[in-house]
């Protein structure tokens, strides 16, 4: 299997299926991303002081190991030469009156770099966007993996109007929110 290239959907989406019931058959656990940050500040804050941290986080050992895995796993990715990013002509087109030229990396530099997020479109993009997310993965009782490939795959009805709303929300925002951000 190529490492320096993404999988195609026909091998890592049956792959990342698959996480699903290996989860529930092997431990009853439910995959899901977004609660780590709740186990991570559990296990760091003093749980008498906020009730919401006052559990035994310790029994979810597991997806903070996950997530470790996550990162050492993004970590060695990043020693792996990559191929080059290609994209599509008319994204290059459109991306190219926003002053977005460089595809070296996964992410264009124009607008993932540390200078950018002193600018106001880098700031809305990063620092208000991250938020937004946070807000709305919290609100929502979960984040994306969470409800789209657990709660879906378990017919759960609340995730089907999350991951509808998340859709939406993510179609609404790169067509018409994010070209006003980048014309600023």
């Amino acid at each position: 299997m190529n490492l320096s290239a993404p999988w195609p959907w026909y091998i890592a989406g049956p792959l990342i299926g698959l996480t699903v019931p290996l989860l529930l058959l092997l431990g009853n656990k439910s995959f899901g991303i977004s609660t780590n940050l709740r186990h991570l500040c559990a296990a760091i804050l003093p749980s008498n002081k906020i009730d919401f941290f006052n559990y035994n986080w310790r029994s979810e050992y597991w997806n903070l190991s996950f997530v470790a895995g996550i990162i050492g796993g993004a970590a060695l990715a990043m020693q792996i030469p990559a191929e080059p990013l290609t994209v599509h002509e008319n994204l290059e087109k459109e991306l190219l009156a926003y002053g977005i030229t460089d595809y070296n990396f996964q992410l264009p530099t124009q607008l993932f770099n540390i200078e950018n997020v002193l600018t106001l479109p880098g700031f809305i993009v990063v620092v208000v966007g991250g938020f937004l997310v946070g807000f709305g993965t919290r609100y929502a009782g979960g984040c994306t993996s969470g409800h789209a490939i657990t709660g879906l795959s378990t017919l759960q009805l609340p995730s089907l109007i999350a991951t509808i709303s998340f859709m939406a929300g993510g179609i609404l925002t790169a067509n018409f929110v994010l070209p006003y951000i980048l014309r600023l």
